[in-house]
């Protein structure tokens, strides 16, 4: 990964100027032999994943439901907030939305592989943009009707997904987990993006502790059961141990990086404190590299000329 640590010890002196667009992803595989994960996609992306086994919960976990879950998750609609950085749906026809697209094609290539559907969004301080990232490509995955995506916000202690989502004070994983919810009462269909939403729910003090209670496991056996991909946006690594509890869990982590943020030193910090086999790469977010804005634009579409003329 040392381009992405030239990258960065260029931009300690440069500021980002665009932070809407992710302008360049930098995906290199952590595990030897390897191929990398920004290689050109050949062919149609295949339909993976095993079918959804529409099992009952273990008893350990509230909320069972023994026929089919999804029908016991309720519906809500989304309004989002005006600094919405939600590009894979309101910009469709963007770059950024192009980028997400792309990555979610090489991820669905990786999982031919190797088992990858629990996936981990995190960074290594805040404020750089895992949140985001964790949305949109939540978001780009769900395009896949028959691919049923789960967005799980892991921060129990600075929920983000609800409030970027506009959804409101919604249960969420901290009432499951304290046994004041059921599982199936704390997830949330966004008809809207065809994905489905677990937030944090209430923010609380213990979150740590909440989280090795013995119930979260057993939660998220049954959401692999359940779901074909499962997004979670969870704390950075470095200041909390909450990433690391995420990080046992997860099949594969992506590791956010923001340009004009995150230091050399942090991210050598952040690295070596997660998995190596479960490293699948970086994303720098809010690069200034404009080479990639003009590819896209020279090669879009040409705009139908009006009639007359």
């Amino acid at each position: 990964m040392s381009h992405i640590f030239d990258a960065l010890q260029r931009s300690e002196a440069e500021q980002s100027g665009n932070e809407l667009s992710l302008t360049r992803q930098l995906l290199q595989m952590a595990q030897a032999g390897a191929a990398p994960l920004m290689e050109v996609a050949e062919g149609p992306p295949a339909i993976d994943g095993p079918q959804i086994a529409e099992v009952g919960l273990p008893e350990a976990v509230p909320g069972a439901a023994a026929e089919n879950p999804f029908e016991s998750f309720g519906a809500l609609p989304i309004v989002l907030p005006p600094y919405s950085r939600l590009v894979s749906f309101t910009e469709k026809d963007g770059l950024a939305a192009e980028k997400f697209r792309f990555l979610a094609v090489r991820l669905r290539q990786l999982r031919q592989t190797r088992p990858l559907k629990k996936l981990l969004i995190t960074s290594t301080i805040p404020e750089e943009g895992k949140s985001t990232l964790a949305a949109n490509l939540a978001c780009t995955l769900a395009r896949r009707k028959e691919q049923r995506t789960l967005l799980l916000d892991g921060d129990l202690r600075r929920p983000t997904v609800a409030k970027q989502l506009g959804l409101g004070s919604v249960l969420g994983l901290s009432e499951c987990l304290q046994d004041n919810a059921k599982l199936t009462a704390s997830i949330h269909r966004l008809d809207t993006l065809g994905l489905w939403v677990l937030p944090a729910g209430s923010a609380t003090q213990n979150p740590l502790e909440l989280m090795q209670s013995g119930r979260l496991l057993p939660v998220m056996d049954q959401l692999t059961e359940w779901f074909d991909w499962i997004v979670i946006d969870s704390p950075p690594v470095l200041p909390l141990a909450d990433t690391l509890v995420w990080a046992r869990l997860a099949d594969g982590i992506l590791l956010a990086t923001r340009q004009g943020k995150t230091e050399k030193k942090q991210l050598e910090r952040g690295l070596a404190a997660l998995e190596k086999s479960k490293l699948l790469g970086a994303i720098v977010n809010s690069s200034s590299n404009t080479a990639h804005n003009y590819y896209y634009e020279r090669y879009q579409p040409p705009t139908p000329a009006r009639k007359g003329q």
